[in-house]
């Protein structure tokens, strides 16, 4: 497949410059793989795993990935290497969407991307940014957009390290009220024209991760330090503006979206210890589907980057490829109970002569029967589940080696 599959995801136009950043194109899987489970669609999954396989695939010999890409020509543009701007939920999504899928393969992927990250850019518990073939530093620089790192390094118990990073980052915190854009490490200040906080959610989700797998005070303390800066700071008569700079306080004349959507609900969940979402599978609710048990609500919730929870239970539960395997269950079962009760019924055939079933163990009852016992069941709808280029489905249907005859 080529790199221009991956440009129609971000509607390149004639003319543009193909290029997008590495996180672009690796922030797919867990909507597409919720949508193509619900609809039983495998393109959208499929597609967001061609995106990650082409950027696995691209990255140097020493395990890195840059963070801006040519699309088309697969290159990379800008060879930044880092875990932040560019290529952050890139990292994130590899985690979440193997959480989600249960997929051993992203994970893995991700594990690797850890070891080269550890090599190359960790640097006293910081990241910095390294020149993605060589590994030379290019910016020794914290983005407050890289503060998601420790909840990421909790979700894959890696807490020891998750926790010092934090404290790092709750320094800088401390230090302005905020995290500013960008943070130079040596320096101990923010960056020229990165000095703004625009109540971005990093640092807290990580704060709400961390809490719930340690239920250390400290990260408690982070929470409560965010929510008085925020109200002290940035609280307006319309809402909650944005920090133009965390140098003096000055405001902007404006609030972004993932205030509200991300930045106030990881505050609640982090006070909210006994909220449903983190709910350790203790309780859950039973719901009576017509093949089955479903359980739903127990926990496990997966979030987006925008912070849009995903009940894993509700997506196996109802996958529309399920209903294939139930289907097939379905008649399996009905294939055992008409084995046991075979001597009831009185054997015909289908259309000539008497059809003499095969003897011993695996005996069918007649098609005329079959059909008699699943007019029994409620009339419902049935998607066929197998075909044959040489016959229909209503032609034959073959369950553990026994064969059922068309009977019309």
């Amino acid at each position: 497949m080529p790199y221009g599959t991956v440009n129609l995801l971000h509607g390149v136009n004639p003319g543009e410059t193909p290029v997008t950043c590495t996180a672009g194109i690796g922030t797919f899987i867990v909507e597409f793989a919720t949508l193509s489970s619900l609809t039983g669609d495998p393109v959208f999954e499929d597609v967001a795993r061609v995106a990650l396989m082409r950027l696995w695939e691209s990255r140097s010999d020493i395990g890195l990935v840059g963070n801006h890409i040519d699309v088309l020509t697969g290159k990379w543009v800008a060879q930044d290497a880092g875990i932040g701007a560019g290529v952050d939920s890139y990292f994130e999504y590899l985690v979440k969407g193997a959480i989600l899928l249960q997929d051993k393969k992203l994970m893995a992927m991700f594990l690797e991307y850890n070891k080269a990250i550890r090599n190359y850019t960790r640097f006293d518990d910081w990241y910095l940014w390294v020149q993605m073939y060589k590994g030379t530093v290019s910016m020794p620089v914290f983005q407050s957009l890289e503060a998601y790192w420790p909840g990421l390094q909790t979700l894959i118990g890696d807490i020891d390290n998750a926790m010092r990073t934090f404290l790092n980052y709750y320094t800088v915190w401390k230090q302005f009220g905020g995290l500013p854009e960008f943070y130079n490490i040596p320096q101990g200040y923010t960056v020229e024209k990165r000095e703004g906080y625009p109540l971005r959610p990093e640092l807290i989700e990580s704060a709400m991760y961390l809490y719930r797998a340690t239920g250390d005070p400290t990260v408690l303390e982070l929470g409560r330090d965010a929510v008085e800066s925020i109200e002290k700071i940035s609280k307006v008569e319309c809402g909650f503006a944005t920090i133009k700079d965390l140098r003096d306080h000055k405001l902007d004349n404006r609030m972004e979206s993932f205030f509200l959507a991300e930045t106030v609900k990881y505050l609640y969940l982090l006070f909210d210890p006994t909220n449903f979402i983190h709910n350790n599978g203790s309780t859950f609710d039973a719901v009576i589907t017509p093949y089955g048990e479903c359980i739903l609500g127990a926990g496990g919730y997966i979030f987006n980057t925008e912070a849009h929870p995903i009940d894993p239970a509700a997506l196996h539960c109802c996958r529309r490829l399920k209903e294939e395997q139930w289907e097939v269950e379905d008649l399996m079962r009905e294939f055992y109970s008409l084995k046991r009760n075979r001597s009831r019924f009185q054997k015909k055939t289908m259309s000539s002569g008497p059809w003499e079933p095969p003897a011993g163990p695996g005996t069918l009852s007649s098609p005329e029967n079959y059909d008699r016992a699943r007019e029994k069941k409620p009339a419902k709808q049935k998607i066929p589940l197998l075909s044959c280029p040489s016959q229909p489905f209503t032609s034959k249907l073959a369950l553990l080696g026994q064969v059922f005859l068309d009977s019309s």
